[in-house]
């Protein structure tokens, strides 16, 4: 975290504008230009250059967004990691297409998210530096770190905008994430900051919400990051997961809630969600009481499928 070329790779990331991200009306200029693929939390994607311009997500507070980018290839990896379990197999997930197995290749990477969520405008910084840190951040990075550390392949880490370095306060002393999102260009393996709206979070933004929660008691995504994006294809290809009755109840009881409890029960960062969180939440308990039966969603337990038409919108296959 002190790194003198992290530390000022850092300073300048803060200093980006952030790129707002909105799908376009289908005869703009834009949506003829820009192709982009939005992962949502547990989520990753490798992306081809040839095929897509932008990767990213958003939403991460808590979380940390992870990038490995191949220089020699273009192929691009992203992944937004919401728990240390998820990092041994999710490493090895994301680096499928990306690694090269017979050469030396450097790969890039970047870490963005995960603000530290145990710190305060009004704490003493030496104290803390030498406290035991065991916020959700802290122990996310760490064993990120570990993992890259750990493997055959070789890393470069361009950007570590994690923890104090993704830190701002509120007037009241209150630690918010910076940023919370970001995308990477495909072509160049830069990266910037970002935030997507609802139209731009596509395809299936509410199935794919429900995933998140539904894969924590489903023993097929155990320790394994979600899968989203077909590579070769250009499709959204979104493997099945399931749920249970219990989800259901839960749904129902959530939604009796009041905003405030809705926050505290279902964010590790009640503070620093954003302001449509509460309302997603509920969209997500609105579509599990419709459709109970997770069998509805993926009949046969087969994927849905997405394919990308002109204009850049997305249609069911």
């Amino acid at each position: 975290m002190e790194h003198p070329i992290l530390v000022s790779a850092s300073s300048s990331f803060k200093f980006l504008p952030e790129r707002k991200f909105s799908a376009p009306e289908p005869e703009s200029e834009a949506s003829r230009k820009s192709k982009w693929v939005y992962i949502f939390q547990r989520e990753y994607a490798i992306v081809d250059s040839a095929l897509v311009d932008f990767v990213g997500t958003d939403e991460a507070t808590t979380c940390v967004g992870l990038v490995i980018h191949n220089p020699k290839h273009g192929m691009t990896s992203v992944a937004h990691l919401d728990s240390p379990n998820v990092v041994d197999i999710g490493l090895s997930q994301m680096l499928s297409l990306v690694s090269d197995y017979d050469s030396d290749a450097m790969l890039d990477v970047h870490l963005i998210g995960g603000f530290d969520d145990t710190s305060s405008k009004n704490a003493n910084l030496a104290n803390r530096s030498s406290a035991k840190l065991d916020g959700y951040s802290y122990s996310l990075c760490a064993k990120i770190i570990e993992t890259l550390r750990d493997r055959n392949e070789k890393f470069q880490i361009h950007t570590l905008h994690v923890l104090q370095h993704n830190t701002r306060w509120d007037p009241d002393g209150t630690a918010l994430p910076i940023f919370s999102g970001f995308v990477v260009e495909t072509s160049t393996g830069s990266i910037i900051p970002a935030s997507f709206d609802r139209t731009s979070r596509c395809p299936d933004e509410i199935v794919r919400r429900i995933r998140v929660t539904a894969c924590y008691r489903d023993p097929n995504w155990d320790g394994r990051l979600l899968e989203t994006y077909d590579t070769k294809t250009d499709h959204f290809v979104i493997a099945p997961c399931t749920w249970s009755t219990h989800q259901l109840y839960i749904a129902m009881a959530i939604q009796e809630l009041s905003d405030a409890e809705i926050l505290l029960r279902c964010s590790t960062s009640p503070s620093a969600e954003s302001p449509d969180f509460v309302e997603n939440e509920r969209r997500q308990c609105d579509y599990l009481i419709r459709h109970p039966l997770w069998r509805e969603t993926f009949p046969h337990k087969q994927p849905r499928i997405f394919q990308r038409i002109e204009g850049g919108s997305w249609v069911k296959c």
